[in-house]
């Protein structure tokens, strides 16, 4: 009966994220989980989709879930529509840094849906930090990152994710497709590419382009429409005066978070984050 009871609550557990993303909101979930909505009755949109933590721990009934970057959606798309064909084109690949490098030289546009599914993840995981990051051609630019068992196959979590998929629309879209898609009662999470603590600091490019102040300005004013709209909306974004002005009269709550995309191991420590909120 142990085992039995054991093996339901493996079952009822939300799927993990499959991808390792930059800003990736997993670490965060414990912190997160006392500042949703007591409730949530209408439909779940996530504008900067990434790495899915967020949707996966709340497993909503229906959801619209969106994405600058055309070869995540692609991914995903796959990942809930042909998952067995993506598992078996993941065992084409190897953790080699020369076969590595070949395969960030293909051209996704030669590509079927499912070899560019195959190749985005192939690339996420062995990359050096795990980054997507494009340069202004779009071109996938990160370094080998020579690890041991990146694991790239893992059929379980894949089928899994794929799975928590089904009731999802899923676009490469601009963020401000919610406008035309959110209704009253719904519930819209976003979590952008945050706004540089410094100067230096200045990691944004997941997609050719970047997302600069006056795109802050633009999640910003859609907030501002979604929450007259009667929506209840959550965003995170960096601890920085610049976003606290954009959002002021809104619920501002600090979370600490530990930044794992810095060059030197002393600025990976815990940093204030904001969440903001209109509930």
């Amino acid at each position: 009966m142990k085992n039995q009871q054991n093996q339901n609550k493996t079952h009822a557990q939300p799927p993990a994220p499959v991808l390792k993303w930059a800003g990736g909101k997993r670490q965060l979930l414990s912190q997160f989980a006392f500042l949703y909505p007591s409730r949530i009755t209408g439909v779940y949109h996530e504008p900067f989709f990434g790495s899915g933590a967020v949707y996966f721990s709340l497993s909503p009934h229906q959801a619209y879930l969106t994405d600058s970057n055309e070869e995540l959606i692609n991914f995903y798309q796959v990942l809930r529509g042909a998952v067995d064909q993506l598992i078996d084109d993941l065992k084409k690949h190897v953790n080699a840094r020369e076969y590595y490098y070949a395969i960030r030289a293909l051209d996704p546009g030669g590509l079927t849906a499912v070899e560019r599914a195959s190749r985005f993840l192939y690339l996420n995981k062995c990359a050096y930090n795990g980054l997507w990051r494009v340069n202004r051609s779009g071109r996938h630019n990160v370094p080998y990152g020579s690890y041991k068992n990146p694991r790239f196959l893992n059929p379980a979590a894949l089928i899994a994710a794929g799975r928590a998929l089904r009731n999802a629309v899923l676009q490469a879209a601009d963020f401000e497709i919610t406008l035309e898609q959110a209704r009253p009662g719904d519930f819209i999470y976003c979590d952008p590419p945050y706004h540089p603590l410094t100067k230096t600091a200045n990691f944004r490019s997941y997609t050719a382009d970047s997302f600069p102040a006056p795109d802050q300005k633009r999640l910003a004013a859609m907030f501002q429409a979604l929450d007259q709209r009667g929506c209840l909306i959550m965003a995170s974004n960096s601890d920085t005066p610049f976003i606290r002005e954009l959002y002021a009269g809104f619920n501002l709550t600090e979370v600490m978070a530990r930044r794992a995309i810095n060059c030197k191991g002393e600025g990976r420590g815990p940093v204030s984050e904001l969440v903001i909120r209109n509930y």
